[in-house]
């Protein structure tokens, strides 16, 4: 018997994508996730239906990202397309399951309004993972926005994958981080300080001023 909820969660959400593999999900019950589950019917009952499966999906490829390490000599860029890339390698052995799901998210409005708070979830948990969460730079829920966004595109990218690599994928990721490098100094930790610590620091603050801006 099964007394965990994450636990029965999760295995529901593993059996779900299984049988999504030669079933619709829309088409799935919870009798069926139940029983490839290996899990009594009765044990879902007030902890878990088809939706908060189909919730709990992305908070499951989530964990993915914890499973590595990081270098810390690394540049944030790099750290955070790494742990994000376990997450899309995660997804790879399920994608048949997966594929069913998002087909049939796209016509349930509460799934995709539900998907936006996951997503944003899911960037918090990247961040987190590269080591990136700290008060420095720009604030955590600005960042987590920038790479809510990257995964979002990327998993479109996979969505449309072929290659065995990931290549689409990564490229595409790898693209949506890099303009983010170029956008806000926080990812690449570089900052422009406010005031100048040195007098060779002072002079070069008024060379970049420009007359207009001096006026």
């Amino acid at each position: 018997m099964v007394e965990d909820r994450r636990t029965i969660l999760e295995m529901g959400v593993r059996a779900a994508l299984k049988l999504a593999t030669d079933e619709p999900w829309a088409d799935l019950t919870l009798a069926q996730i139940a029983d490839g589950a290996g899990i009594p019917l009765e044990q879902f009952h007030g902890v878990a239906n088809k939706d908060t499966i189909a919730d709990s999906v992305e908070r499951y490829f989530d964990r993915a990202m914890s499973e590595g390490s990081f270098d810390e000599e690394e540049m944030p860029r790099t750290r955070l397309f790494d742990v994000i890339m376990m997450r899309f390698e995660a997804m790879e052995d399920y994608r048949p399951g997966l594929l069913s799901l998002m087909k049939w998210r796209q016509s349930q409005p509460l799934r995709l309004m539900n998907l936006i708070a996951a997503r944003q979830a899911s960037a918090d948990w990247a961040l987190v993972c590269a080591g990136l969460d700290s008060s420095e730079g720009l604030p955590k829920p600005v960042k987590a926005t920038g790479v809510a966004w990257a995964i979002a595109q990327a998993e479109r990218a996979w969505r449309k994958e072929e290659s065995a690599d990931l290549s689409r994928t990564m490229a595409a990721l790898d693209g949506e981080l890099r303009k983010m490098e170029e956008r806000a100094s926080w990812i690449t930790g570089r900052r422009r300080k406010k005031s100048a610590d040195s007098p060779s620091e002072a002079a070069e603050a008024r060379d970049e001023t420009s007359p207009e801006q001096a006026e």
